[in-house]
């Protein structure tokens, strides 16, 4: 049973004309005669009664043309789900976002998905780190990751920049120089500094020591924190001081001041993804998110 032959017998159920329903199926009539005999030997009953006028569905086949517009709406469905799928307007991609990017690109990231790609199946992760987040790609529990590209060379891996963001001290409101506008990172060479983990947890961890060192200082008391939340909810207990990318200044706590440094150092933001994947859904997100990058932060 081919699904053409499918389609002939609904057209003509519905025009209950030879000529007519062949003009529609833009085929000839005696075509559209042969493929209702073979419809008809196939399932073994008679689906029209012909007149020199008209052509009467038969019981079988009034019976039979449910039967054959629900085959027809299906597969006019998966077509359609296949269509989307091909496009990219379907199917599920799962992005994860280090802890800095939670913030302010996750939720463009979730409204411009919702706008542009409503069939879409998203999952987002928040409040990594950058070496769980190349893991997760490799392993496909991530199709994209927004991470820190330090240290990533990996050929298996595709590195696309998308911002370099200054570095903010984060210092708790009663704190003297909390409501500087701008200060020296020196200024800080004998706070408690609240950090990222250190090792091969973080990228951070090593990129904010190096900006103290520039400034000629070492911490001389560090607590690590995995989350960047946790760690600004800690200077706002009056743990330390921390350094953090510009963009978390959107997460508004209390107890906490941003303060602008002096020629800041700062961190590059990049979007990472396997490889050679050139799914559609994944290509389209992977677009949405460098938008969302872009707009909504400092730009190189």
């Amino acid at each position: 049973m081919e699904l053409r032959h499918l389609r002939s017998f609904t057209v003509l159920a519905e025009e209950r004309h030879f000529g007519r329903a062949a003009a529609r199926l833009h085929i000839a009539q005696p075509a559209l005669s042969q493929q209702i005999k073979q419809l008809e030997r196939e399932l073994g009953v008679a689906l029209f009664i012909r007149s020199t006028r008209r052509v009467e569905p038969t019981e079988a086949g009034t019976r039979f043309a449910e039967h054959a517009r629900r085959v027809l709406g299906d597969v006019a469905r998966t077509e359609a789900d296949m269509e989307q799928l091909a496009s990219g307007h379907a199917g599920r991609v799962s992005v994860g976002f280090i802890g800095t990017a939670t913030y302010d690109v996750l939720p463009r990231v979730a409204r411009e998905v919702r706008r542009e790609l409503p069939g879409l199946e998203l999952d987002l992760r928040g409040e990594l780190l950058s070496p769980q987040l190349v893991d997760g790609v490799l392993n496909h529990t991530f199709d994209l990751a927004l991470l820190r590209p330090d240290a990533v060379h990996r050929r298996d891996l595709r590195i696309r920049p998308l911002r370099s963001e200054p570095l903010v001290a984060v210092l708790p409101t009663s704190h003297r120089l909390a409501r500087r506008r701008r200060i020296d990172l020196a200024a800080l060479s004998d706070e408690a500094f609240v950090m990222h983990p250190s090792g091969h947890r973080s990228s951070m961890h090593d990129q904010v020591l190096a900006a103290c060192v520039a400034a000629g200082f070492e911490p001389t008391s560090i607590t690590e924190v995995g989350e960047t939340a946790t760690l600004v909810v800690f200077v706002a207990a009056g743990l330390g001081v921390a350094l953090v990318p510009e963009p978390v200044r959107s997460l508004g706590l209390d107890g906490v001041s941003y303060v602008a440094l002096t020629d800041p150092p700062r961190v590059d933001l990049a979007l990472a993804s396997r490889s050679g994947d050139a799914s559609p859904a994944v290509l389209r997100v992977a677009e949405i998110v460098a938008r969302s990058v872009t707009a909504g932060g400092p730009r190189r």
